[in-house]
């Protein structure tokens, strides 16, 4: 027994175990937790509000519920039976409601059937979990009953026929499809056991504010911060930079349905002053996700989506342009170039060389003084800053992108970010500069990630947190930000300038070295990322991330640096189909090993109900271990040993005399 016990953590620790039964209790609990199958984690990253397919991938475990129900089923199940079945398990209310309307017949027997069935997949998913964590899953006013059903053998007759009289009994009084659609969501639970999103819920898709309520009714879920999720955070803090760039993004893509209908923003003002300012300019550069060919039958709506992407395009500018003047220590010299626009000639100044402007109407610009607002649209930015900051749902958004999130995790012994972290060319940690002070690696990912929290603290500085507020701006285009890491952004140059070399960004040293396992092992050593457990010192340690999307299409490998890093960017908004090739990856991380999902387009919601319709998808096996991973290989393991180790200090007190027993309690 170690002399150095820290008695006070003791005393707190006999509140909860007091006494010798209670606490052998719990180190026997937690011993046993340690030898079953670690839970299954996925990973998915770039949902850009396609909520339909991320909610149904989740729905489906990236295809584990399909293939545990062809396991239990097949030979004795049709196949368009387990389909079925498999619907349901995805959209119960929905699959029941449609069953019920579509027939006249007494249901009983397919409410029997089912459940049945139901109990059988259930009882599969949650056989490596802890009879207390599957009911801590469960509902409570079916608790007792869904555990009795899940853990009462139907091979013995006495008990076949004590289940079936329970599932009679819930038919006969009423409760089946409520126990349907329960058993359904604990199936949901428990295949996933862990959700890592890897940054970029925002922009492009619909269903941002979708993705984000349904991740409020989840507990086991992190996310790393992606560029566009900081866009949209620095945007509810109230940088009017980062608000015209969300403003432009969803008119570029036709997308407005996340502003207004999901957090009640008004684009009001926004079109009134687009109409009235470009009511005679075509706005052909503007037209929504490349409709310059193929526009939409209601050219009037487009036309209007079109100015008014025009006009918080040129603001956009405008203020970009006035954060560079404000903040010279961010080094940003190639953005807000409107001084390099000449109106007479029609042509624009770009590396010391005259290009001809695509569009020559800037009906706002003062040539003498080209950042500054015009009182319109000062009037304007005020009132689209008013409604980013009131808007309820939004900041509630935001708060769990904060509960939830960070810049990087570790987590069994793999190193999760969105996009770089920054390199000299040498493969070096590059050092950056905040506040007059160098970071680098993972010191640089905590002190922006703090820097980003005081945005919104009310005990932060007032000058402080307007600049913290900026930097949400610096961290969407900065050359150094591990969120860009390019040398420019050319989003000025790729509406007005036809040439494409005047396009280009310069991505930084970590997308050129990134494929070098030396690279790779020096940026784990640098963050502190630990062997697995339980091997024999050589395990794998990986660096999980996305951003750039993978060019599967075109033979591109998503496992790179000989395994050690994967890139899982597989495009799931509809805009990046054409450029991966796919639509979309899942990474899932068993008690076997690693396996990469990888998903073909999905047609609908509506449709998966309807029909019984799937996602089709692929597996590539990453790697597969020679053991199952157990908890006690895991990093909730080593909490647990942890407490099995502060529960045996607790047990030798109690029997030494050193804490008084209260045998009264249990």
């Amino acid at each position: 027994m170690n002399n150095t016990i820290d008695m006070r953590l003791l005393q707190l620790l006999s509140q909860t175990f007091p006494n010798s039964e209670s606490a052998s209790t719990e180190i026997i609990n937690l011993e046993a937790i340690l030898s079953l199958p670690k839970g299954t984690e996925h990973f998915v990253a770039d949902i850009h509000g396609e909520h339909e397919v991320f909610l149904h991938i989740l729905r489906n475990a990236s295809g584990n519920i399909k293939r545990k129900v062809h396991d239990l089923f097949d030979g004795s199940l049709p196949e368009s039976v387990m389909r079925d079945l498999c619907t349901l398990i995805y959209y119960p209310e929905k699959r029941l409601e449609m069953i019920e309307e579509g027939t006249d017949e007494d249901l009983s027997d397919f409410y029997a059937r089912t459940l049945l069935q139901l109990i059988q997949v259930c009882r599969s998913v949650s056989s490596k979990y802890t009879r207390s964590k599957v009911r801590k899953t469960l509902p409570p006013q079916f608790a007792y009953i869904i555990e009795e059903l899940l853990h009462e053998s139907t091979n013995d007759d006495d008990k076949e026929a004590y289940v079936r009289r329970i599932v009679e009994t819930i038919i006969q009084t009423g409760q089946a499809r409520h126990f349907i659609v329960a058993i359904c969501n604990v199936i949901q639970k428990l295949s996933i056991d862990q959700l890592h999103i890897l940054g970029d819920i925002f922009d492009r898709g619909p269903g941002a504010h979708i993705i984000m309520d349904y991740l409020l009714t989840r507990d086991n879920f992190d996310i790393q911060w992606g560029n566009h999720d900081a866009l949209w955070m620095g945007a509810a803090a109230g940088c009017d930079a980062c608000i015209a760039i969300v403003l432009r993004l969803s008119l570029r893509f036709g997308n407005m349905a996340t502003l207004e209908e999901g957090y009640g923003i008004n684009l009001l003002p926004l079109a009134t002053f687009a109409m009235e300012t470009y009511a005679d300019d075509p706005c052909l550069q503007f037209l929504p996700n490349g409709q310059t060919t193929n526009p939409p039958q209601d050219q009037k709506q487009t036309r209007l989506i079109a100015q008014m992407h025009k006009a918080i395009a040129v603001i956009q500018f405008k203020l970009e342009g006035q954060l560079i003047r404000q903040h010279p220590e961010w080094n940003i010299d190639r953005r807000g170039t409107l001084e390099n626009i000449d109106l007479a000639r029609g042509t624009y100044r770009f590396d010391g060389k005259d290009y001809p402007l695509l569009d020559t109407s800037f009906p706002t610009l003062n040539p003498d003084d080209p950042y500054r607002l015009t009182s319109e649209e000062e009037e304007l930015v005020k009132r689209l800053h008013h409604s980013f900051r009131i808007s309820e749902k939004l900041q509630k958004h935001i708060r769990c992108l904060f509960s939830h999130g960070c810049m990087y995790t570790i987590c069994n012994s793999n190193l999760l970010f969105h996009a770089s972290v920054p390199l000299n060319a040498d493969g070096s940690l590059r050092q950056v500069m905040l506040d007059g002070t160098p970071y680098q690696g993972r010191e640089l990912m905590h002190r922006i990630g703090m820097i980003m929290r005081s945005a919104f603290q009310h005990d932060t500085p007032r000058e402080q947190r307007l600049k913290a507020r900026d930097f949400f701006w610096y961290l969407w285009c900065g050359p150094d930000s591990p969120l860009f890491d390019k040398s420019r952004m050319t989003t000025f140059e790729r509406y007005f300038l036809e040439e494409p070399a005047t396009h280009h960004e310069e991505k930084g040293a970590y997308y050129q070295l990134r494929e070098d396992p030396a690279v790779c092992t020096r940026i784990l050593d640098s963050f502190g990322v630990s062997l697995p457990l339980g091997g024999d010192g050589g395990g794998p340690r990986h660096i999980i991330n996305g951003h750039v999307p993978v060019h599967a299409g075109q033979g591109e490998n998503p496992i790179k640096a000989d395994g050690m890093l994967m890139v899982i960017d597989g495009g799931f908004a509809k805009a990046y189909h054409h450029t991966t090739g796919i639509a979309g990856y899942t990474l899932v991380y068993h008690s076997r090993g690693f396996q990469l999902i990888q998903h073909e387009p999905f047609t609908s919601t509506q449709e998966a109900v309807a029909k019984g319709t799937d996602i089709k998808s692929s597996t590539q096996i990453v790697e597969m271990m020679g053991r199952r991973i157990r908890v006690r290989d895991t990093d909730k393991g080593r909490q647990i040993q942890m407490q099995i180790k502060e529960l045996r200090q607790l047990l030798h007190a109690y029997r030494h005399g050193l804490i008084k027993e209260d045998t009264k309690r249990r």
